[in-house]
């Protein structure tokens, strides 16, 4: 794996940005967010799902003065107003009567007057707590899209910027016996330094996406872990323990009962217990044999249990390890887009439908494309044996400047903590289409050295599109490349360049480093049935992928194929009258669940083991 940036060089960056977060978090009047859980799947939670009251704030001038800064006002303060003795404002709401709306879900699915909306909606729920001494109570979000303000009992406690990563916010000062009340802001307004920016080609779907739950833990609990297979091993397993709140001297227990592992460390002043664990005869992790062991963590009166698999990922040369054997991965992209329905995936059956097409196309890899999706998507690919490439919403216009850095930076960070310790994600992606000049590539180079020094055992890929045919030759024009361990490249040779059948003669001169095809196909409507040479039926999108399995099989360094993208979904930029409709249509599948001419092609293909290696 190639890290581009001396380790002292991204240490010394890693401080000024961290620093940077935490001086704009304070310039704005946000605390920045001390605590991110991870594993709150595997603990008790109180959950705060279902029906949530909501206002429609259309200006947005309850939630931010005239200056744009966020401000308390009665609706997070005052959640049932009665207006008794002298009138003190001009309250004329009430969340106790106001329409619901279900969490986790967007607002523009469930209500039809806000299907375009884009811009502030306040929820509200009641709830019952019963606080207990020596515990903290932390009120934790799944994803809530795309910046959001939250208080507990009237209290402001914390505030997020990003759509599709956890944030926690610490609620134990304000909560109290008996009834309590939660408001959260949301604000799914694009933005031209927003992350991703103002044009994207899905929808912004607004609103607490995913779960919301609260979490009660000790006074010092385990926040963060890592345990992961040692490099060129078969049985050493090595990480840390980090418990929040602890000083050095701290005992905590790592113990692996399947495995015969069982040790105890002690913290460091920062509260972190590396270890270092040997097991004999302990089963990797592969797809065909997803084998997952519980691990079992102890710290004080803090425990936490999660399921891990453990294996090896590289690269060398041009190869995919895993394992120490090459791998060829055969998948496609998805949306996080739910299917038989729109809106976002948040349900087990959205996710349950999902890999069962992936399983069925015989895929072992899915390009989890442009944003980080819900926790459900990698612990069933965990479950599965499904190898997956995770992104962050680096999409095409970006501002590449140091504010919007400290964004992607933080939601690379919150990806990383979240994901780490699933076997099935193999590799991070920093980015997607981005344009190809100096400012661009400078920014994402220091993101690699940042997910380089976040997680060392992973590769770091992005899929790049600056591609030049010159006779018949096509080749990747991007310094990009040379910064990142696995090279993914989205072409539309058939649909965007050329006729499907140019593939054919095409030869791709691209970098030695693994290349993914992380994009290619063309729009096909799912019954639209005609001839190959009319474009939108069946039968065009099927001529497009025969002739692009002809290109790719003479490709040497070819480790992976993504097609876009497994099934339709909605796009506000899509809008061609009964072909679109709304929908881009590069699907498999399409959004209602009818399986196209393409998808039983690259079945096939896929079945009868294109691409060898494993």
């Amino acid at each position: 794996m190639t890290v581009n940036l001396p380790t002292a060089s991204r240490l010394l960056r890693a401080i000024v940005f961290v620093t940077g977060f935490a001086a704009c978090a304070a310039a704005e009047g946000q605390a920045p967010l001390k605590t991110l859980l991870i594993d709150v799947d595997h603990r008790q939670t109180t959950s705060l799902d279902g029906p949530w009251h909501y206002l429609v704030d259309s200006p947005g001038v309850a939630l931010y003065d005239a200056k744009g800064k966020v401000k308390d006002t009665t609706y997070s303060q005052n959640h049932h107003p009665v207006m008794v003795g002298e009138r003190t404002g001009f309250e004329e709401y009430d969340f106790a009567t106001a329409p619901t709306l279900n969490v986790p879900g967007d607002w523009n699915t469930q209500e039809p007057t806000l299907f375009r909306y884009e811009g502030v909606v306040w929820y509200e729920k009641d709830f019952d707590f019963a606080p207990k001494p020596g515990l903290r109570t932390f009120l934790h979000v799944g994803a809530a899209n795309y910046r959001s303000y939250v208080w507990v009992n009237g209290k402001r406690i914390c505030e997020h910027e990003g759509g599709f990563t956890p944030y926690d916010c610490e609620a134990t000062a304000v909560l109290h016996a008996g009834g309590n009340f939660v408001v959260i802001a949301v604000d799914a307004t694009r933005l031209a330094d927003g992350v991703p920016s103002v044009d994207v080609d899905w929808n912004n779907y607004g609103g607490l996406t995913r779960d919301v739950s609260l979490v009660t833990v000790p006074e010092q609990f385990i926040d963060d872990y890592d345990a992961h297979l040692v490099r060129n091993t078969t049985g050493t397993i090595a990480g840390y323990v980090h418990v929040e709140g602890a000083g050095a001297g701290v005992p905590v227990t790592i113990r692996i009962a399947e495995a015969k592992i069982s040790k105890t460390v002690t913290t460091d002043a920062s509260g972190k217990a590396a270890f270092e664990l040997s097991a004999d005869g302990l089963k990797l992790w592969e797809p065909g044999s997803p084998k997952l062991y519980k691990v079992e963590m102890a710290a004080g009166k803090d425990t936490l249990t999660d399921e891990v698999g453990f294996r090896d990922i590289q690269v060398k040369g041009t190869e995919i390890l895993l394992n120490g054997k090459p791998i060829f991965l055969r998948g496609v992209c998805v949306q996080g887009e739910a299917p038989y329905r729109t809106g976002r995936v948040s349900t087990d059956k959205d996710v349950e439908t999902i890999f069962s097409w992936l399983t069925d196309m015989h895929a072992n890899f899915v390009r989890m494309a442009h944003y980080p999706y819900d926790e459900r998507m990698t612990r069933m690919a965990d479950k599965l044996g499904i190898m997956v490439w995770s992104e962050i919403p680096l999409w095409q216009r970006i501002q590449f400047e140091p504010g919007v850095y400290v964004k992607a930076d933080a939601m690379l960070h919150e990806m990383v903590r979240r994901d780490r310790n699933k076997a099935s994600v193999i590799m991070w992606s920093v980015a997607n289409e981005t344009p190809n000049n100096l400012q661009r590539t400078d920014f994402l180079v220091k993101l690699i050295g940042e997910a380089h020094a976040l997680d060392a055992t992973r590769p770091v890929a992005a899929a790049l599109n600056s591609q030049k045919i010159v006779g018949n030759t096509i080749g990747l024009n991007d310094p990009l490349a040379n910064a990142l361990d696995i090279v993914g490249i989205n072409e539309y040779v058939g649909w965007y360049v050329g006729t499907p059948a140019l593939a054919d003669t095409l030869t791709w001169n691209v970098p030695q480093k693994p290349l993914i095809m992380s994009e290619f196909g063309g729009e096909g409507k799912a019954g639209n049935h005609g001839e190959k040479e009319r474009r939108w039926t069946e039968e065009s999108q099927l001529d497009i992928y025969q002739h692009q399995f002809v290109m790719l099989a003479k490709i040497p360094q070819l480790r992976g194929t993504a097609p876009w993208i497994l099934m339709d979904f909605r796009s506000p930029v899509r809008n061609i009258p009964k072909l679109q409709d709304g929908f881009n249509r590069k699907g498999l599948i399409s959004n209602d669940g009818q399986k196209k001419l393409a998808f039983e092609f690259v079945k096939k293909e896929y079945a009868a083991g294109f691409g060898k290696a494993e």
